[in-house]
């Protein structure tokens, strides 16, 4: 009866069995069936566990790409519009210049009029008089925004713009025009304003009573004088002649900046255009 019962049972007593396949043997007996589907079963749990873990690598990794492109597109709207804040400012400055260059250019040719009132003009806004000469020490440097820039610079995601954007981007923020253009406004303009007022602090104060530049009855009771002052109307010659550098560098910088904004503004239609998928490699 125990006999029978033991061939019913599967698989060979363990005893019987070599040292290896007693190590690999649950219970007593050894079924090569039961070890068969031991391998199956932990071959599919490793699958489940390998697919996994890639999967959960492959989302992770799409989803930082799907980040930076994010950060990429926010960068690129941000510097349009920046770069749209600069072409306001560079208009409004052209005008100025303009503005500067046509007033000083009309000082410059009634000079040698003889008239006591050749130095004092009236205001056509307000009646009052006044005298280019009161605000010849003024100048305005150029100096657009460049905030969003900076941010990006300082925050590494300036790379994912690519090497073409980049190079546009640059030339508008960081460009060899640009920084002459900010040159000629500033530290030249500055040469011509050290010499109007060295001119007055080393001769004017010792040839004439009184000085104010401000008040003109001044420029009337001094008239002859200020005409007699060569040097001084060369330093208005040679300022002029930077002005009008300036006013063709300003019109260069401005069509640049048309360029590249049409620029960012196609890039920046493309990739909203773009599909973003996150795809699964097995």
């Amino acid at each position: 009866m125990d006999e029978e019962i033991n061939k019913k049972e599967k698989g060979i007593e363990k005893k019987k069995l070599n040292w290896f396949l007693r190590i690999i043997t649950l219970g007593d007996r050894f079924s090569y069936q039961d070890f068969y589907d031991r391998i199956k079963k932990g071959f599919v749990e490793f699958l489940i566990v390998f697919f996994g873990v890639l999967v959960s690598f492959s989302v992770e990794n799409q989803g930082e790409e799907f980040g930076d492109r994010e950060a990429n597109i926010d960068n690129l709207v941000n510097l349009r519009d920046e770069m749209n804040d600069i072409k306001v400012y560079t208009q409004e400055y052209i005008e100025e210049n303009k503005w500067i260059r046509a007033l000083y250019q009309k000082l410059y040719d009634e000079w040698e009029i003889k008239r006591d009132s050749v130095y004092v003009w009236i205001d056509d806004a307000d009646g009052e008089a006044y005298s280019p000469l009161s605000f010849y020490s003024n100048y305005n440097p150029f100096n657009p925004p460049r905030v969003v820039y900076e941010a990006i610079k300082l925050d590494g995601t300036f790379r994912f713009l690519g090497s073409e954007i980049g190079r546009v981007v640059n030339n508008i923020y960081d460009g060899t025009d640009l920084k002459y253009l900010m040159l000629n406004t500033d530290r030249e303009e500055q040469v011509y304003v050290d010499q109007f007022e060295d001119r007055i602090a080393t001769k004017w104060i010792f040839d004439l009573d009184f000085i104010d530049l401000y008040e003109m009855d001044f420029f009337v009771e001094n008239r002859k004088y200020i005409q007699q002052d060569r040097y001084l109307k060369y330093n208005l010659f040679k300022r002029l002649g930077l002005w009008t550098q300036v006013s063709e560098q300003l019109v260069d910088y401005d069509v640049t900046l048309t360029k590249s904004i049409r620029k960012l503004d196609s890039v920046i239609k493309v990739k909203d255009d773009e599909f973003t998928i996150i795809w699964w490699w097995f």
